[in-house]
């Protein structure tokens, strides 16, 4: 109420009228506003007029005072610009502005926040897409495309973790499966390469039956050259190893190397491969199609494990 007689003060000055005459009136004014709950925080609208000659404050409960009798009329326009001073100075402290404000940036904000989170969910949409495309472009790097095993590049990255692992963590078990088809060369000499083909998918076949899915790897290096990761023992790596040598009918050689909690702290990856890649060799020059583990592990099998080929 005082920041709105101050105005009515000033605009009488700026039209041309007598403030200190005004201001008597204004006296009235406070007073009778004041009883009609001005200032109790209920809004009350009140209107500062220029009618002719003379200026008066109205407002809605019935109040309508004359403040000042002009010399002359105002200008126009000079009132005109004095009414969006006045109205652009009271704005910050109309109640009903504020609220109409207030509701603007609500409307504002909940447009925002709708516009952000479209622009959130498509963004999304565009990341699950590009890692779904990362993902099938690893996942082709990383697959043989005709057996649909993992490839060298796939086996090279899973043995290290997983050796590190078992040497780090000494109860849990790791066995390295060596595999190479007997005579692969003739079969696909003799019968053709789509033969060779289908038998190639057959050995896969015969790998993934016996693996467990995410536990196992099964892997082809390429050619007739296979390989199995499996987190178990030597005993049940040999186990594993004669099921897919029964399933191709004894034509696999196979070789094994295991660690386990009594494998020494010294041993390298290197060695371990080579270890499984001895046991093969072993296997092939005692007549191929048995399985062979590593001696230095003395469990279970020890030497070797033959299958008889089967007429087929």
């Amino acid at each position: 109420m005082q920041h709105f007689i101050r105005l009515s003060l000033s605009a009488i000055g700026e039209l041309g009228g007598n403030p200190f005459s005004a201001s008597l009136a204004l006296v009235e004014v406070a007073r009778r506003l004041r009883g009609a709950g001005a200032g109790s925080g209920y809004p009350l609208p009140v209107v500062l007029e220029v009618d002719g000659l003379d200026v008066r404050i109205r407002c809605e409960t019935g109040h309508n005072i004359t403040l000042a009798k002009l010399r002359e009329d105002p200008n126009p326009r000079k009132v005109e610009q004095l009414s969006r001073k006045l109205q652009k100075s009271t704005e910050v402290t109309d109640p009903a502005f504020l609220l109409r404000r207030n509701q603007e940036m609500a409307r504002y904000l909940d447009e925002t926040r709708a516009r952000t989170e479209r622009e959130l969910a498509e963004l999304q949409a565009s990341l699950d897409a590009r890692q779904k495309e990362l993902h099938e472009t690893l996942r082709q790097a990383e697959t043989d495309p005709l057996t649909g095993l993992c490839n060298r590049r796939a086996f090279d990255m899973r043995i290290e973790m997983a050796f590190r692992r078992a040497m780090r963590q000494h109860d849990e078990p790791l066995s390295l499966l060596l595999f190479d088809l007997d005579h692969f060369k003739e079969v696909n000499d003799h019968f053709g390469h789509q033969y060779g083909d289908a038998y190639l998918n057959k050995m896969a076949q015969a790998m993934l039956s016996v693996i467990r899915q995410d536990v196992d790897g099964a892997f082809r290096f390429g050619g007739d050259e296979f390989a199995m990761l499996l987190m178990a023992d030597n005993v049940t790596a040999c186990d594993k190893a004669r099921q897919v040598l029964r399933s191709m009918a004894g034509k696999v050689s196979v070789g094994i190397a295991s660690v386990d909690q009594d494998t020494p702290d010294g041993l390298t990856l290197e060695a371990f491969i080579h270890q499984a890649d001895e046991a093969l060799y072993q296997a092939k020059r005692a007549g191929r199609g048995r399985v062979i583990c590593c001696p230095q592990n003395h469990l279970g099998c020890i030497s070797e494990c033959v299958i008889k080929a089967t007429a087929t």
